[in-house]
């Protein structure tokens, strides 16, 4: 049987009747769950494993919104259920994930049904908006090259970094081009040894 904290939040009777009209889902790595101008079908739980959720703009720049690991719920997904409207994002699957899947029907008879579960959706929003509101901060704010920086740093304990410069870019939500050219200064300064797929800081960031 799936196990998922906000399923748990259900009587013995929601949860059943919950679990018999959901699906359990496989996907595998690099697999879009849901693209920009979709409509939601329903709210994805997920079990295990690791899905991204990111956003491109105009531009043609993306950025990262947030990830889902086991036991999160799609942010995104509860919004959209409760407005009506369609995604605005992208969610591509990561690391090997399952999920169930809740039909919009059920869902909406969840959330009027159990307490608990309507709490535990909007917790769970609550806490994915704050997170939003420091990536907005982060990158309305905050200098690039010190972003940059912190990332690396962040990440440098456990050895080289094996992502491209336009992941990185991604990740941090701006250009390729401005991440080369960063990554370049970091370089010629001995703070970061580049090699293709690959960044090693080799000096004292930060």
């Amino acid at each position: 049987m799936p196990r998922h904290s906000i399923l748990d939040s259900l009587n013995d009777t929601l949860r059943k009747e919950a679990l018999e009209k959901s699906r359990v889902m496989q996907f595998p790595p690099g697999q879009i769950l849901f693209s920009a101008g979709q409509h939601c079908q329903g709210l994805p739980l997920v079990l295990g494993g690791r899905v991204k959720v990111q956003m491109t703009g105009v531009s043609g720049h993306s950025i990262v919104l947030y990830r889902m690991d086991a036991d999160d719920i799609c942010t995104l997904s509860i919004g959209c259920l409760m407005t009506g409207r369609a995604y605005r994002a992208e969610a591509v699957v990561e690391e090997a994930a399952d999920a169930v899947m809740i039909p919009r029907g059920v869902f909406d008879r969840l959330m009027d049904q159990s307490a608990g579960f309507r709490l535990g959706i909007m917790e769970s929003y609550g806490r994915r908006l704050d997170d939003l509101m420091l990536l907005v901060e982060e990158v309305a704010f905050r200098r690039m090259d010190k972003r940059l920086e912190e990332w690396l740093l962040g990440r440098a304990a456990r050895g080289p970094v094996v992502i491209t410069h336009q992941e990185l870019a991604v990740e941090l939500g701006t250009a390729r081009e401005v991440v080369s050219r960063l990554l370049k200064e970091l370089e010629r300064r001995d703070m970061v040894k580049l090699s293709r797929g690959r960044i090693e800081v080799t000096g004292l960031l930060l």
